[in-house]
């Protein structure tokens, strides 16, 4: 019984008590054993029901309490989160008040679970080590990162000086590079069979999923880059050509990895196409060893010159002015990866398919900001 009808109920027995004392009144007599017994009855009633009104008050209150409270801890928070973005996706709920849910909406009414986009986000670097090692951003708007550079003929001048001779004066140029924001989203769908399976982890699926693509897409950009968008690795102006549009020497790769400063090379790693890994793989020194050493300890079973090795479908093969082998320091290339990923769920649009839709949107931009760091071997024009 809610409390309106136990205030009703209330009313009801206190007019009662209130009839039978006018009663006895009017007729300037006392009551009668019958009416006292229904007056005792009645006040018996209204002392129960207001206990039972207090319990109830006393109950909503700590039920808006416990609302309002928020989780003691991060993963508390993170478990809510979850469960809410499952349920979200399932449609199993049918109120969406973020304050319960711990999700927020944003003006195009997309679902911007924070958890689980940053898990997004960090399957993502897992997946694409370039995104990993780069300089990140989270910076809305546009942001300008700083570039040092000679001034022409113009520098800093360091030397030794003479006591009462005058120094002179002189210094390099800052310039900037910009890093904005390219919208870019990826879309995947969850077939309706999979969603009502009690095994099966919708924020799993989720996470694997968008990270799967988001990363293949990225890392992509992050090399090769979009005209007019975004600005790849590869775009490095520190290359070397090789003499050959169909092999590459050993030589060759000492020579590319010379060009990136001893200050930089502490964390250098190459990065190259699985073929033109099996082709540097067969190079040998003039003892006749092979210049891939074993590494059993790295990520990948194997390091050139003592530089660990990536492999990426992304990157070109061995051809005519292909630019096929990438080395250096990946913080060289910033990214600005801005805040606020956002995740809808597609319901009715895929619906002949029965399935659902959630769509990632997110935005970023990278480009070159540090020439020195990252090296390019480009194969010979035909």
């Amino acid at each position: 019984m809610n409390l309106k009808a136990l205030h009703e109920k209330r009313a009801e027995l206190v007019q009662k008590m209130n009839d039978l004392v006018a009663a006895a009144d009017t007729e300037n007599r006392a009551m009668n054993e019958e009416e006292t017994k229904a007056f005792d009855q009645a006040e018996a009633e209204v002392k129960a029901l207001d206990e039972t009104i207090a319990r109830e008050e006393r109950a909503r209150t700590l039920n808006m309490n416990n609302m309002a409270k928020q989780p003691d801890s991060a993963e508390e928070r993170a478990a809510m989160e979850e469960r809410a973005f499952a349920d979200y996706v399932l449609g199993t709920v049918k109120e969406q008040r973020a304050g319960e849910q711990n999700l927020s909406m944003g003006n195009n009414g997309a679902i911007i679970p924070v958890t689980i986009a940053n898990r997004i986000v960090k399957a993502v670097k897992e997946h694409c080590p370039i995104l990993k090692g780069c300089t990140m951003y989270t910076v809305k708007g546009t942001l300008k990162v700083p570039v040092w550079g000679k001034a022409g003929t113009h520098d800093i001048a360091v030397g030794y000086q003479n006591e009462f001779s005058a120094i002179t004066a002189d210094a390099g140029k800052f310039t900037s590079v910009d890093l904005g924001g390219y919208l870019a989203g990826a879309l995947t769908l969850i077939g309706r069979s999979v969603e009502n399976n009690a095994a099966f982890s919708v924020v799993d699926f989720v996470v694997n999923q968008m990270a799967e693509e988001i990363a293949l897409f990225l890392e992509k950009e992050l090399l090769h880059g979009t005209s007019g968008k975004v600005e790849g690795a590869l775009s490095t102006s520190t290359t070397l050509t090789a003499a050959s549009a169909t092999a590459i020497t050993a030589d060759e790769l000492i020579e590319l990895q010379s060009k990136i400063p001893q200050a930089y090379q502490t964390n250098a790693c190459w990065t190259m196409n699985p073929a033109t890994f099996v082709a540097i793989k067969k190079l040998k020194d003039t003892n006749g060893r092979y210049l891939l050493q074993d590494d059993l300890t790295g990520a990948f079973p194997y390091r050139l010159l003592g530089k660990p090795v990536y492999l990426s479908d992304n990157m070109p093969a061995i051809a005519a002015s292909a630019k096929s082998v990438l080395y250096g320091d990946y913080t060289g290339l910033s990214c600005n990866m801005r805040e606020n990923m956002q995740i809808q769920i597609l319901r009715e649009k895929y619906a002949d398919l029965h399935a659902t839709g959630v769509i990632s949107w997110f935005e970023f931009d990278a480009k070159v900001t540090d020439h020195q760091k990252l090296a390019v071997l480009t194969m010979k024009s035909a």
